[in-house]
């Protein structure tokens, strides 16, 4: 079972990518915490295209495709603006030390990489793609 969305790099559709995830994974009858998770880590990764990538540019947009096969979810984000967009490794954060230092942001791709089973960026031609896969019993 594949859907897909398609929004502008706005803020303002991040609840309509929320709630097309949400009623894509309730359809699959799954737990709450799982479908939680799975919504959590979709919205951060999205907000970052949107924000880091794009600049909020709204002539720009994302293509979101969601896909079951073999106990096996799927999600393929994909940037089509000018920008590669290609985060470094996550590591888990020192959490101390952004207490310490005051810190804001920095810990959604930790967050998302802890949520989901994989999570991969890589460009196809020259667009930035987001894989993430969560392994659902």
């Amino acid at each position: 079972m594949k859907s897909s969305l398609r929004i502008a790099c706005s803020r303002s559709h991040l609840q309509e990518v929320r709630d097309f995830v949400r009623t894509y994974l309730m359809g699959l009858d799954l737990p709450e915490i799982t479908i939680n998770q799975v919504v959590l880590a979709i919205d951060e990764v999205v907000a970052n295209f949107i924000i880091h990538a794009n600049g909020e540019d709204e002539t720009q947009f994302l293509d979101l495709e969601l896909a079951v096969a073999q106990h096996e979810l799927n999600v393929e984000i994909a940037d089509h603006g000018d920008t590669i967009f290609l985060p470094g490794a996550h590591q888990s954060p020192d959490l101390r030390a952004y207490i310490k230092e005051g810190r804001k942001g920095g810990m959604g791709m930790a967050l998302v990489n802890r949520l989901m089973d994989r999570v991969e960026f890589f460009t196809r031609g020259n667009h930035t793609v987001c894989h993430l896969s969560k392994h659902l019993a």
